[in-house]
């Protein structure tokens, strides 16, 4: 019966992604940046350096709208994203375990359930950010201010989602537990300040040093602000990451804060998030176009859609 629901689920799940997917992408729509808000997840902005500064006559509520359907797509890729960094990402954070023990509790059914996860709640956190990004761009403060600012807001309303996500990318049967949502918070807090501070501030000087002007250049730059900036934060991550362990496997200060254990979690999880989110920054406007195009062929789409429903019920019913 647990099966037969989950096998529905994903299968209704599919059918909303395209349903979205057709409806709210744009082939004419600007490139999306993606920008990560907590370890492993991606989330969607207007700028891959700095707050968006706001046109001459932009109306906060169609501004904050248009951004919202624009981003569809960049959250469906950030999604993608997200289920194949999440897991990996947590698992040397928490569990403190080697790259090569994280990697031999990845496969693809972990990654393809966490999907299911991951676009629901990015199609929830979107909304959030992108408001508060964008009464941040009309507020006429300093990146790096906006960005502290941002850090707690965001933290502070969209935490339980985040610990939704962390305890599904560690065990994708786990049962909400509201006691467990709003875990962690003063450590996440912290790093969110500090992250949303130290990537104005570093994506402003990495603008300034590189001044990119291809679309490539500014993905690079992109990759190494988000690298630069998880690391200038890793210490409150690491925090974060020594509250969130099981209390039957929790391991002592001394023993989970070794040298080693933050290299190994820092250096990796850091690198990892840039290479990807400079990948889905380049990918995005790939995506868009190829969405764009189904939503003006409407039987391609719905064959397409049929097609992997039509495959996912195969594969299931193998199984």
């Amino acid at each position: 019966m647990a099966r037969s629901t989950r096998t529905l689920g994903a299968l209704l799940l599919l059918g909303v992604v395209f349903t979205l997917l057709e409806l709210c992408s744009s082939p004419s729509g600007l490139p999306r940046a993606l920008v990560v808000m907590e370890e492993g997840e991606v989330e969607t902005a207007q700028s891959p350096l700095a707050p968006p500064v706001p046109e001459e006559g932009d109306n906060f509520f169609s501004k904050v709208f248009a951004a919202a359907a624009q981003g569809c797509t960049a959250a469906f890729v950030a999604a993608i994203l997200s289920a194949m960094c999440e897991p990996l990402v947590n698992r040397l954070l928490v569990k403190r375990m080697t790259v090569g023990q994280a990697f031999s509790e990845m496969n693809l059914a972990l990654v393809a359930r966490f999907f299911l996860t991951t676009f629901p709640t990015n199609m929830l956190k979107f909304p959030v950010f992108e408001v508060i990004n964008r009464a941040m761009a009309f507020s006429g403060l300093s990146p790096s201010i906006s960005g502290t600012i941002s850090g707690f807001f965001f933290c502070t309303i969209m935490l339980p989602v985040t610990n939704y996500r962390f305890q599904k990318s560690m065990n994708p049967d786990w049962e909400i537990q509201p006691s467990l949502l709003y875990q962690a918070y003063v450590p996440t807090v912290a790093r969110d300040i500090i992250y949303g501070w130290a990537r104005g501030l570093v994506g402003t000087f990495f603008q300034d040093l590189f001044a990119p002007e291809e679309f490539t250049h500014k993905a690079l730059v992109f990759g190494l602000t988000i690298w630069a900036s998880c690391i200038i934060s890793s210490p409150c991550n690491e925090w974060r990451g020594y509250t969130l362990q099981p209390p039957d496997k929790k391991l002592d200060f001394q023993k989970y804060f070794k040298p080693i254990n933050y290299a190994r979690s820092t250096g990796i999880g850091s690198t990892i998030m840039g290479v990807a989110l400079m990948i889905g920054m380049l990918v995005t406007p790939y995506a868009e176009a190829a969405f764009g195009y189904l939503k003006e062929n409407h039987p391609l789409a719905s064959s397409i859609v049929a097609h992997d429903i039509l495959l996912i019920a195969i594969v299931r019913l193998l199984r």
